[in-house]
C-alpha cells in the first residue's frame, strides 16, 4: 500500500489556498493510498483546492485510488467541492479533521492507521502550496534505488540565502545536514515539498504539533537514512496570491510542452489558455495570456481575460477586464467592470456593473458596490 500526504502551510493570517495507465511494474505494486494535508481556515473558501486537485491527478495517475484530506477547518466545505471531481477521477476522497493545529508531521501520527499496512510500502507527503510536474514515477525509483528511509525532493534556486538551504552529498544524494538562510553559500538546494516516507518514519513522530522540516528530517539525515532527488522542471511555492498566478503560468507552460492538446485554440485566444469544456465564451473576446477558465462559467462577448483564474460557476458580463486576479466559485463580475493588480474574489462575490478593483481582497458573500481604489480587504 502506498500513501500521500500533501501539507498546507497555516501561518498566513489570509490565507488565499489555491488548496498514466500504469505499466506492468507500477501495477504489481498496488499503489492504492494518497492523502492531502490542507492546513489552515478557509478564509477565502473559492481559491483553496486548485493546487490539491492537480496533485490528485497526479497520484491518480500512478495508481492512487484513495486520498485523505487532513484538515482543521471545515471539512465539509473541501468534500463537497471535491464529491464531483472525486466521481470524475474514480478516487476515493475523505478527510481527517485536526482538532488544533499539528504543524507538517503531527499530522502523520493522527493518520497513523491509514498510513500503516501490511505491505510496509512508503507513501508520499506533498505540501499543497506547491506546484510542479509532479515526477512521482520517477521518485520512487529514486527511493528503492537508495535503500533510505525517507526521500525528500530539491529544487535549485538563484538566491539559496532566502531558504533553508539542504547540503547534499553530490554522487549518491544523501543529506548531510540543513542550514536555514545561510548567510555563506553552501549550496542552491531547497526543500520542495514533495517527501516520500517509509512506514518507520511515523515512528519518530509524536502526536503533537511537529515540524517534519527541523524536528523529523534532520534526525534522519543524521542516521544517514535521508537522500535527496533534484526536481526536473519547474516548481513554483504558490501560498500568495501574486505566487499563484506565476505558479498558473508556470503550469500552463509546463502543458504547452507536454500535452498542448488540453489548451485553448482559436483567434479569441493569445498564448497559453486552458478552458474547461463545459465553460461557455462569447463572441469577440480576448482571452490569455496565462489564463485558466473553470467549469460551467459563463464568460459574456467583449470581454477581455489576462494571467488570471476564473474558477467553477463565474458569470462574467459583457465587455468586462480582467487582468492579474483570481475570481472565486461562483462570483459575477459586471458588464463594464475593471478587476486587476491581484482582486481576489472569495466565493459567490458580485462586482455590480461598471466597478474598478484595484488589488481588492473581498471575502466570500459580498456584493461590490462602489470601487476599491486602492489594495484593501473587504469584509
Amino acid at each position: 500500500m502506498m500513501s500521500t500526504f500533501s501539507l498546507n502551510d497555516t501561518s498566513k493570517s489570509v490565507e488565499i489556498r489555491l488548496v498514466d495507465e500504469l505499466n506492468g511494474k507500477m501495477a504489481k505494486q498496488r499503489l492504492t493510498w494518497a492523502a492531502l494535508f490542507v492546513g489552515g481556515h478557509l478564509t477565502l473558501s473559492c481559491a483553496l483546492f486548485q493546487c490539491d486537485l492537480l496533485n490528485i491527478e497526479a497520484l491518480k495517475a500512478i495508481g492512487v485510488t484513495e486520498v485523505v484530506l487532513a484538515i482543521n477547518y471545515q471539512p465539509e466545505v473541501m468534500l463537497n467541492f471535491l464529491k464531483e471531481f472525486e466521481t470524475k477521477l474514480e478516487i476515493k476522497i475523505t478527510c481527517s479533521q485536526e482538532t488544533e493545529p499539528l504543524g507538517t508531521a503531527g499530522p502523520l501520527a493522527l493518520a497513523r492507521d491509514k498510513l500503516i499496512g501490511d505491505s510496509g510500502e512508503p507513501f508520499f507527503v506533498l505540501n499543497s502550496d506547491v506546484i510542479s510536474e509532479y515526477p512521482l514515477k520517477q521518485m520512487i525509483d529514486f527511493h528503492k534505488a537508495h535503500g533510505g528511509e525517507a526521500s525528500i525532493m530539491v529544487t535549485k534556486v538563484d538566491e539559496p540565502s532566502k531558504y533553508g538551504v539542504v547540503v547534499t552529498e553530490e554522487s549518491t544524494g544523501k543529506v548531510e545536514r540543513f542550514v536555514e538562510k545561510p548567510k555563506i553559500f553552501v549550496g542552491n538546494k531547497i526543500n520542495a515539498g514533495i517527501y516520500l516516507l517509509n512506514p518507520s518514519v511515523i515512528d519518530r513522530i509524536e502526536l503533537r504539533p511537529t515540524s517534519i522540516e527541523k524536528e523529523v528530517f534532520p534526525k534522519i539525515a543524521a542516521d544517514n537514512k535521508l537522500y535527496a532527488m533534484v526536481l526536473p522542471g519547474f516548481w513554483m511555492d504558490i501560498g500568495q496570491p501574486r505566487d499563484y498566478i506565476v505558479g498558473l503560468r508556470l503550469y500552463l507552460d509546463s502543458l504547452k510542452k507536454n500535452s498542448s492538446s488540453k489548451l485553448a485554440t482559436g483567434p479569441h485566444i493569445v498564448g497559453n489558455v486552458l478552458v474547461d469544456e463545459t465553460a461557455k465564451i462569447g463572441e469577440g473576446c480576448l482571452i490569455g495570456p496565462d489564463v485558466a477558465i473553470g467549469p460551467g462559467c459563463i464568460v459574456e462577448s467583449g470581454v477581455r481575460l489576462s494571467r488570471c483564474s476564473v474558477m467553477r460557476g463565474v458569470y462574467i458580463k459583457k465587455h468586462a477586464c480582467i487582468s492579474s486576479s483570481i475570481i472565486g466559485w461562483h462570483s459575477t463580475v459586471g458588464r463594464w467592470a475593471r478587476v486587476e493588480n491581484m482582486t481576489i474574489l472569495g466565493e459567490d462575490v458580485q462586482v455590480c456593473d461598471e466597478i474598478y478593483s484595484n488589488g481588492g481582497v473581498v471575502l466570500p458573500h459580498k456584493e461590490i458596490k462602489s470601487s476599491i481604489l486602492k489594495p484593501e480587504i473587504v469584509m
